[in-house]
Formats: C-alpha cells, structure tokens, sequence
C-alpha cells in the first residue's frame, strides 16, 4: 500500500471545498490522518481507480478529504435509512403498510452521498423508490412511516403512500416511470430562467432509460444548457428483466450523446459524494447537463410484491450484500483508521434502532384520514371554483 504525506493545511484547504452540508463516507486507502480536534479532525483518503469512468468530461477528484464529524454522521443516516425500509417490510408483511411500496435497502449510499454534496436549494426528483430521499431531503421517520400506513400523521396526510412523497425542494416520489426526467429538466429550466445559483437532480431507473420522455429531455437540457444532473440508479434490474435483456447499450452513462457522463461505483457513499459535487459545480458554471449512472443493487425485490429470487439467485445477492454492502463497508474502515471505536458505533446503531422503534408506535397510533381531506390538495389555496364534481353527477363539493 502506497502512503503519501499531505499537508494539514493541504487538507484543510481540501476539506473546506466541501459544502456546510456535506457528510462523508469512506474509501479504500488512507493517505493522511490529521490532527485538528475531535470532531474537526481531517482525513484524507484516495478512492480507487474504478470508482468513476468517464466520458466526454474529466474524472472527479479520486483524493477527497473529510471530518470525523461527517463520517459518523454518514455512518449514522445510511444506518437509519436501512433501519427505517426493515421496519417498512416488517409493517407491510403484518399487512398494515398496503398497496405499493419499492424499498432501497442495499441502495442507501445513492440518496445519503447525493444529499450530502447538495444544498436545501437544490432540487431533486425521483421515482417511486423514494422513501430514502425523503428521509434526507428533511422527512421525519414518523412521517414516512405513517404516510406508507395511510395516516394523517404522513408527509402526504396519509393520502400519497409509498411512491407520492415531497418536501421543500424535493419533488417526489413519482409512480410513472420515466416521467420525472422531464418534470427534472423542467425544474431545472426554472431555476436557470430565475437566476438561482442551485442544480436539479433528476434520477432514473435502468428499467426507464429507454423511453423516449427521457431522451427528449436530454436534447432539451442540452439544447439550453440547462444545470440539470440527470442520474441513473442502475441497479442492474428493471422490475424482473436484467438490464442486459431491456438494453442493446447498457453503459448509461454514455446514451447522453451530446452530454457528458461519468460511471459511478454507487455502492461507494464517497464516490456518489464526490461525483455529485463534481457535476453541481460542473452544472452551476454555465457548462449545461451531466448524466450520472449509479451502480448499485437492491437486496429485496422490485417491490414488496416481488420476492427478487425468480430473475436471479440467491447467491448473487448473498455476494452482494457480503462483499459491497455500504453500510458494511463505512463500518469495517471507521474501525480501521480509528475514526470511532466498536463501542461508538454500537451506540449508533442502538439509537437508530430505537428511533425508528418509537416512530413506528408514533405512525400507528395516527387516525385515519377522514373524507373531508379528500378534496384537499386539488386546487392552490385562493384558486379553487365555486364547486367539485365529485364520483358522480350528485357529489358536488363546496369549496
């Protein structure tokens, strides 16, 4: 192993790059560990050669430098995150999450490095499989779990499920595939005819990256050079179809033509960290879209309907989840460099568990919707017309 000295203030200055929300992970290979208090303290690590491939653009930084503080804090979300999608299957299995509901468990380095190279400004847009983003976007457990339980206590008042959540800035959760890209470059179209100094992020499954919307939107933002990250989660199946079955050309990274793209190790928070960091400031200085393709992999099925073991084995996921887990691999290398001991992130791991715990109690005991709110959310507030035709000609809603 090749170690290299960096300066502390060669490191600092690295550091200081970063945004005020960035969290960091780990990579492979320490090069430096600084010493600027606990929580202040600085490492500085080279990610290895195969986290990005790029084309039509140069490669993100592969030495990147981060705080204990942040580390722990990437540690503890990932670890939340996949606390939050068991206690979402466990509620669906005992029947009182219904409906639709697609897990990220496997996927959490996706939401957690992007949410951490971004600012509250930002946009972001995604499909179904959202409940992770919604998390770092500013949702609270309580009110995941009980807008997937249907209660009045959820981020949607109970009225969205699995697939419809927002907050500020974070426009969902969309259930037609392939149709937030558009919406993505829309948003992005906004924010540029508005002057903000902020990117959109608009992400994508394999299962979608052959539909037309999707490259309509690509000759869009090109053609306005517009600050849009357009980002494929590839995680290698659409639903039950390999991405080799679904794609004559399954390097996603490169279908923007015009558009430069860079192949991401998404299993990797530090390298989804970096690359998203790379292509907002790429995006916010005037040089127009960039196509992220995310590797990673779901453990479960496509959907809490799906048991994920009929268009692959159970040895694949087994090896996946043994040799890539994100989590797994943040934990072994805060061990290794003394980041935190196994005590401290026993500690960790403990509090999440019981913070979900006590959000599941906190979602079950919200009523119901009741049938008033149903006309809610139609109309912005000082829009609405006299009256609603409700199911049938004899329903009529009073605004």
């Amino acid at each position: 192993m090749l170690f290299r000295a960096v300066s502390i203030a060669s490191a600092k200055a690295s550091a200081a790059r970063l945004t005020p929300q960035t969290a960091r992970a780990f990579s492979t290979t320490q090069l430096q560990r600084t010493s600027a208090g606990a929580d202040d303290e600085v490492f500085t690590f080279q990610l290895p050669p195969t986290s990005f491939e790029s084309v039509k653009v140069e490669n993100p930084s592969f030495e990147v430098s981060y705080t204990r503080a942040e580390l722990v804090k990437m540690y503890e979300t990932m670890t939340e995150v996949r606390r939050l999608e068991m206690s979402a299957d466990g509620l669906y299995k005992a029947k009182m999450i219904r409906g639709f509901c697609h897990l990220c468990t496997g996927q959490e380095a996706v939401p957690i490095g992007i949410e951490s190279a971004i600012t509250a400004e930002d946009a972001v847009i995604t499909a179904y499989r959202c409940h992770g983003f919604t998390f770092t976007r500013g949702g609270t457990a309580v009110s995941i779990l009980a807008e997937l339980m249907g209660r009045r206590a959820g981020i949607s008042g109970g009225m969205g499920g699995s697939m419809h959540m927002f907050t500020p800035n974070f426009f969902g959760g969309n259930g037609i595939v392939g149709a937030q890209v558009p919406l993505g470059a829309g948003l992005a179209f906004a924010q540029k005819y508005q002057n903000k100094q902020a990117v959109t992020l608009a992400l994508y499954g394999d299962g979608a990256s052959n539909q037309g919307q999707v490259f309509e939107a690509f000759n869009m933002a090109k053609l306005w050079d517009l600050p849009v990250i357009f980002v494929c989660e590839n995680n290698k199946y659409g639903m039950g179809t390999s991405a080799n079955r679904s794609s004559a050309n399954t390097e996603y990274f490169k279908r923007g033509d015009y558009i430069p793209g860079i192949k991401v190790n998404g299993m990797d928070v530090l390298a989804v960290q970096e690359a998203t960091r790379f292509a907002r400031q790429y995006a916010l200085d005037g040089k127009g879209p960039l196509i992220l393709e995310l590797a990673t992999y779901r453990y479960g099925g496509h959907s809490m309907s799906d048991p994920g073991t009929t268009y692959r084995t159970r040895e694949e996921i087994q090896h996946m989840r043994s040799t890539n887990d994100p989590i797994t691999g943040l934990k072994q290398r805060l061990l290794e460099h003394n980041v935190i001991d196994e005590a401290g992130l026993k500690k960790i791991d403990k509090e999440a568990r019981a913070r979900v715990d006590e959000a599941v109690q906190e979602a079950k005991a919200s009523t119901l919707p009741d049938d008033s709110m149903l006309w809610n959310g139609i109309y912005a507030k000082g829009s609405e017309p006299a009256t609603l035709r409700g199911r049938d000609a004899e329903e009529v809603h009073h605004f």
